[in-house]
């Protein structure tokens, strides 16, 4: 593994506070694998060294069974909760199944999966979506906490390269144009005020991996949070993204994922970059070409001007999809950032 090493102390008297920042896919990789590092009690940090671990996680998302619900019950999308709560359950090989299982017939029911109706069922019973979203974290006894970045309904309107106007999550990933500006609908929400507290006294925060423009940034346009971040003493860290995404990031590099990122946040908020290096077979990239993706190009000078410093390592997991290797990602996570990582609190 090529990496440059953190300067920190290695030595902790108290375990480190994380606080991972997206949704969708990736954000759940990472948060499953780290979960085993989570301690319950204070006797067990040393052999579990994350003290706490919080995930705040995008509420954009407006298609699929998310979407349906959101329309029909003016619930926020369920969907990358979901995801996250399965991904720190306790019981994945169950609860987790459960809240996982898609109903495949059913009039209404089809396509909907049982925790994202779950927690829309819960949320009207308490009134409060956050608090649904505690209350399931109970049920599935999860390792770590979770956060809507926001409570109120928003979307998502970008404006495109060519200067046209898209509005809803879903038919930006589908205009298959390049993102030249994201923006909240409304522009000014409000995060929860646990997420700004998390953020405060985080030891190491990290953005990614997960889509530049409908789980990284969203969070980042959420009132406080970017600020948050700049403002904060953690280690900072940006896992880099494996491929580029049709349209929106077609054509970028790593660089210019981070510009995007500077740019929307109005601060620089990453110290550290996490980039694979390991190649994707000529077979899956080849399929990926067709639907117009490609391995996301890094050039460590380049991150290095912009005041980045990198590591790379071999973090490629290939099932007939291209995904992070949780287990790998996790390993050189706790390795190079969390035992080196002093706590700040």
């Amino acid at each position: 593994m090529t990496t440059k090493k953190l300067s920190r102390k290695t030595a902790r008297k108290s375990g480190v506070r994380i606080v991972a920042i997206g949704g969708g896919t990736g954000l759940s990789t990472l948060l499953r694998g780290l979960k085993h590092y989570v301690a319950r009690r204070r006797a067990d940090l040393p052999k579990f060294p994350i003290s706490d671990l919080a995930a705040v996680v995008t509420v954009t998302d407006d298609g699929g069974s998310s979407g349906r619900l959101r329309r029909d019950y003016a619930v926020l999308p369920p969907g990358d909760i979901r995801n996250c709560l399965v991904a720190l359950s306790k019981d994945e090989a169950l609860l987790g199944r459960l809240f996982q299982y898609r109903f495949e017939s059913g009039r209404g029911l089809r396509g909907h999966s049982f925790g994202n109706l779950f927690l829309t069922a819960l949320s009207h019973v308490t009134g409060d979506f956050a608090e649904a979203v505690r209350l399931s974290a109970q049920v599935l006894a999860i390792r770590g906490r979770i956060f809507p970045s926001t409570i109120e309904n928003v979307s998502l309107k970008a404006v495109m390269a060519d200067g046209s106007v898209v509005c809803g999550e879903t038919r930006i990933a589908k205009s298959k144009k390049i993102v030249r500006r994201l923006e909240l609908v409304p522009r000014r929400v409000r995060p929860l005020p646990e997420v700004l507290d998390a953020i405060a006294k985080a030891d190491v925060i990290i953005l990614g991996p997960g889509s530049l423009y409908s789980s990284v940034i969203p969070n980042l346009l959420v009132e406080g949070v970017s600020e948050a971040i700049a403002e904060s003493g953690a280690a900072r860290i940006y896992i880099a993204n494996l491929m580029t995404q049709p349209g929106e990031t077609q054509g970028l590099s790593l660089a210019d994922h981070i510009r995007s990122i500077f740019h929307h946040a109005r601060h620089k908020i990453i110290d550290w970059v996490i980039v694979n290096r390991q190649p994707v077979s000529e077979a899956v990239a080849r399929r990926y070409h067709l639907s117009g993706a490609e391995p996301l190009f890094a050039e460590a000078g380049e991150l290095q001007r912009m005041g980045l410093r990198c590591v790379f390592d071999d973090l490629l997991a290939e099932h007939g999809v291209v995904r992070h290797d949780s287990e790998r990602l996790t390993r050189l996570l706790i390795e190079e950032f969390v035992k080196r990582t002093p706590a700040r609190n």
